[in-house]
């Protein structure tokens, strides 16, 4: 069994690697394999037959907790399996292991977990585990309960000068678009992504972001008050770690709903002048 200090005690997780080429698929194994988290390791060398593995495991009631899959396979690809997935009432978490780092866009608007790219590193495989855990722990909350839980709090890797930075979503103060980029403006600084300001926006709205303006996306519990300039509107917002307090443009579309929420926020500080 396996515990958190933050969750209640899970089985052993139950994963599915899934690459074209043979030692790549041995290695991914092995490392899953020294992961304490994971149990029963299963291995399929295309899309297709990892399908037919999946829904096997779904007709004997045994579904697979997550699957770790490479993107350039031939004939059904990673993408395209992924869609499939996410079309599941209960789909396994996804993790794309990859030697591309041009198609993150495209794997997380599929709700991917996680986007590693080869060749692996052990501690980087560790840490899409603890988050599949997090998300069982999470699901299994919710069952229990009977109602729903917002979700945990998501992490986005950070890739610079080939070093992985994992920025959490609760650290993130707002959001400025950059072209198919996204920029994640923290404490320590900011952050450039391969994610659009359009997926962040669907992706965190249930976890208090709010867009503001097409170039801005911002942390509600962080807005300390809105305020006309000339014949604009801007949001202040309070400062984080040692940086100064933001003040950014709202777009006059966004305005009455930038204010709406405020107001539905029973312990939210703004002031309109």
């Amino acid at each position: 069994m396996t515990q958190n200090s933050e969750g209640p005690t899970i089985a052993p997780l139950t994963v599915l690697a899934v690459d074209d080429e043979r030692p790549a698929l041995d290695e991914l194994a092995y490392l899953l394999r020294a992961q304490d988290a994971v149990g029963d390791i299963l291995t399929a060398s295309d899309a297709t037959t990892a399908l037919r593995v999946i829904k096997d495991r779904l007709g004997r009631s045994a579904a697979i907790d997550a699957v770790f899959l490479d993107i350039n396979m031939p004939g059904l690809d990673g993408l395209e399996l992924a869609g499939v997935l996410a079309a599941f009432a209960d789909p396994p978490a996804v993790v794309f292991v990859t030697a591309h780092d041009d198609r993150a866009v495209a794997a997380f608007d599929l709700g991917a977990v996680d986007y590693l790219l080869k060749p692996l590193r052990e501690e980087r495989l560790a840490e899409s585990v603890r988050r599949i855990v997090a998300l069982k722990q999470q699901h299994e909350r919710r069952a229990g309960a009977g109602r729903p839980e917002p979700d945990a709090d998501e992490v986005i890797p950070v890739e610079l000068g080939g070093v992985t930075t994992l920025v959490p979503r609760s650290a993130v103060a707002w959001v400025e678009a950059d072209g198919d980029y996204a920029r994640l403006h923290t404490a320590t600084g900011s952050h450039l992504v391969r994610i659009p300001i359009s997926a962040l926006e669907s992706r965190w709205e249930q976890a208090g972001f709010l867009r503001v303006h097409r170039s801005y996306l911002v942390s509600l519990p962080l807005v300390t008050g809105i305020r006309s300039v000339g014949n604009g509107t801007v949001v202040c917002l309070r400062a984080v770690g040692d940086g100064p307090a933001v003040e950014l443009p709202v777009s006059r579309r966004h305005t009455r709903e930038l204010k709406d929420r405020l107001v539905r926020a029973p312990r939210q500080s703004w002031t309109g002048r």
